[in-house]
């Protein structure tokens, strides 16, 4: 099943019960099902590139739960992470396969996830990231910010710490 899911833009099986991709094709949920994935978690906006109008009923189609987290490129908010914070709290347990347009948005939060939620260390959670995503200056203080507001502390990402 893992062939199938490398055909997906950027995937990353990041652990056992979490993937990030950029976005699926339609026949691609079924490949996503297959795997075991519960749960398809979309941070895309509506009009992100190669979105999906019917995405919300071709994952439903898969027997798949669907959570869809509008978060805006150029601007993403402390309120758009505690949403994803709780869809992914709700999703406990379960199989969660998370995307956006590329999965940058994606890599991003989930960095954070893992980092806030799961105690994985920041190193090893931006190695992931990095995989995928170098954030340009509007993600890398989103971090930045993210990680001071849920009182991680100055942390240093991207090269750069906070002060």
């Amino acid at each position: 099943m893992i062939g199938e899911l490398e055909q997906i833009l950027n995937f990353v099986p990041v652990s056992d019960d979490l993937g990030t991709a950029g976005q699926p094709g339609p026949e691609q949920f079924q490949a996503i099902r297959a795997a075991g994935y519960d749960v398809v978690i979309n941070l895309a906006m509506p009009d992100s590139t190669n979105a999906l109008p019917d995405e919300a009923a071709l994952v439903r189609e898969q027997d798949m739960a669907y959570v869809h987290i509008p978060v805006v490129w150029e601007s993403p908010t402390l309120q758009d992470l505690d949403r994803f914070f709780q869809a992914m709290q709700a999703c406990q347990g379960q199989k969660v396969f998370v995307h956006c347009a590329l999965n940058m948005r994606v890599s991003c939060f989930v960095l954070l996830y893992r980092v806030l939620r799961r105690g994985v260390p920041l190193a090893e959670a931006t190695e992931t990231m990095r995989r995928i995503c170098q954030p340009n200056p509007v993600w890398s203080r989103f971090l930045e910010d993210a990680l001071l507001h849920h009182g991680a502390g100055p942390q240093v990402i991207c090269g750069s710490a906070s002060t």
